[in-house]
C-alpha cells in the first residue's frame, strides 16, 4: 500500500459492518487520551467489537468524549465506574486509567465477570499483578496486559529472526524509548508519585518488556542475574521520587537452543527511556530503537513501538551484505487467522487477537502476554527502581473481598 494511503487509514480506519450476533461490547473506565488509539479506532474496523459505555469522574467528560466518539452511553460521578462495571450489556472493561488505580477497578472489572484489556504496567507492584491474575484465572475470564507492539507482524517476525539462529546467540541488547520533551506537562500523572508516576512506569516498561521478550525463548521468561547500575533523573519538580529518565544494565540468562537457560552464558542488556527526550537538531523526535549484537551479526529494529507508522528490520551478518525487511501484515500462507492489513495499528492487531482469546478461537500468530511474563516485568521495574534509589512505587490501598 502507498505509504500516505497507509498512514490516512491508519488514523481513519474504515467502519466494518458489525457481526449479527457474538458482538463484544467494551467499556472505557476513564476519557482516557489514550483510549482512542488503543480501543475507539481499532474497535470500528473489527465486525466483532463496539465500544459501548465511558465512565469518567466528571459526567460532562464523560459524555462530551461520547459525543465525540459515538459511544452510545456515558457515567460519570463518584459511582461512574462502578456503574460501568456493572451495566449488563458489557462484556469487556479497558482500564486505562492511571497506574496506581489499575489493581483496584481490573480487581472490581473481573468480579463482576468482565474480561479486561488492561492498559500497561499492569499494576504498581508485581503482588498486585500477580493477584489480578489470580482472580482472573479463578472466574475463568481473559486478562491481557496491554503491549501491543507485541501483536505486529513487523514485531513477530524480529523474534522469528532472532530465534532462528541465523546469527548465533545473543551477545548483547540495547533499546530506547523516550517521549519527545514538551509532550508532557509538569502536572501531567507521570509526574505524580501518588498514581505511580515515573518514565520507568511509563515509556521504560515498554524498555524491559522487549529486552525481556526478545531474550527469551518458547519455555523461559527471563530473569535478570544482575543489575549492574540504574541511574534516574528526577523531573524539575519537588516529587524526587518520580523519574523524568532512567538508565539501567542489566545481564539476563542467556537460553540455550533446548530452553533451559546457561548458567555459563549471559546477554549484555542496556535500557534508556524517558519522559522528555530532547530532540534531534532541535526538532525532531527520536523513534524508539531496539539493537542486537549476535555472534554471527547484529539486528536493528526501527520504531518497534509503532511500526505501522514506519518501520525497518536490518539484519548485518558478519562478512555479508546487510538485508532490510518490513512486514505491514502477516502475509498469505502464514497460517494465522487473519492476514492484517498495511494499515492496521498494532492495538489493532492486538484487539484481533483478544477477541480471538475470548472466543476460544486460535489466532495463529502464537502471540500473548501470559501471566509469568507480566508478573516478571513488574518484578523487574521495581528492581531497578530499587536500584536506582527511589524504590517501587505504593501498592494500592485497595482491600478486595470476593
Amino acid at each position: 500500500m502507498n505509504p500516505i494511503l497507509r498512514l490516512y487509514f491508519y488514523a481513519y480506519p474504515p467502519s466494518a459492518p458489525k457481526a449479527d450476533v457474538g458482538v463484544l461490547r467494551f467499556g472505557i473506565l476513564g476519557a482516557a487520551a489514550i483510549a482512542p488509539p488503543a480501543l475507539v479506532l481499532p474497535a470500528l474496523s473489527h465486525p466483532e467489537t463496539i465500544v459501548h459505555a465511558v465512565a469518567a469522574r466528571d459526567l460532562g467528560r464523560a459524555k462530551a468524549f461520547a459525543k465525540k466518539h459515538g459511544i452510545p452511553v456515558a457515567y460519570g460521578g463518584p459511582s461512574g465506574y462502578q456503574e460501568l462495571i456493572d451495566d449488563p450489556e458489557i462484556d469487556v472493561i479497558y482500564n486505562p486509567l492511571p497506574n496506581s488505580l489499575h489493581y483496584e477497578w481490573t480487581m472490581k472489572a473481573l468480579s463482576a465477570g468482565k474480561h479486561v484489556l488492561l492498559e500497561k504496567p499492569a499494576a504498581n507492584t508485581a503482588n498486585e499483578t500477580r493477584a489480578m491474575f489470580a482472580l482472573a484465572k479463578k472466574k475463568n475470564l481473559v486478562l491481557l496486559e496491554a503491549f501491543h507492539y507485541r501483536f505486529h507482524p513487523s514485531n513477530i517476525r524480529l523474534k522469528a529472526i532472532l530465534d532462528s539462529g541465523e546469527l548465533g546467540a545473543i551477545k548483547s541488547v540495547e533499546t530506547f524509548l523516550g517521549a519527545p520533551k514538551g509532550m508532557f506537562a509538569k502536572d501531567d500523572i507521570r509526574y505524580d508519585y501518588s498514581l505511580g508516576g515515573g518514565a520507568l512506569m511509563d515509556t521504560g516498561c515498554y524498555t524491559v518488556n522487549a529486552l525481556r521478550h526478545f531474550t527469551s525463548n518458547s519455555t523461559t521468561h527471563p530473569t535478570p542475574t544482575s543489575i549492574s547500575s540504574a541511574q534516574a533523573v528526577p523531573p524539575a519538580s519537588d516529587n524526587a521520587k518520580v523519574d523524568q529518565s532512567t538508565t539501567a544494565h542489566i545481564f539476563l540468562p542467556a537460553p540455550s537452543s533446548s530452553g533451559p537457560s546457561n548458567p555459563d552464558a549471559s546477554i549484555s542488556a542496556s535500557l534508556i527511556c524517558n519522559t522528555s527526550h530532547p530532540l534531534k537538531y532541535g526538532i525532531f523526535p527520536m523513534f524508539p530503537t531496539i539493537n542486537f549484537e549476535l555472534e554471527g551479526g547484529s539486528v536493528e529494529m526501527y520504531n518497534f513501538v509503532q511500526p505501522t507508522m514506519y518501520h525497518y528490520i536490518t539484519v548485518r551478518p558478519k562478512g555479508e551484505e546487510a538485508r532490510t525487511e518490513k512486514a505491514y501484515t502477516f502475509g498469505k500462507g502464514k497460517g494465522v487467522k487473519s492476514e492484517g492489513e498495511d494499515w492496521w495499528s498494532t492495538y489493532r492487531y492486538q484487539l484481533e487477537v483478544f477477541v480471538d482469546r475470548v472466543k476460544g478461537r486460535d489466532s495463529g500468530t502464537g502471540t500473548w502476554v501470559e501471566e509469568e511474563d507480566s508478573v516478571a516485568n513488574m518484578a523487574w521495574i521495581e528492581a531497578i527502581y530499587e536500584k536506582t534509589g527511589l524504590g517501587s512505587r505504593l501498592a494500592s490501598k485497595y482491600v478486595h473481598h470476593e
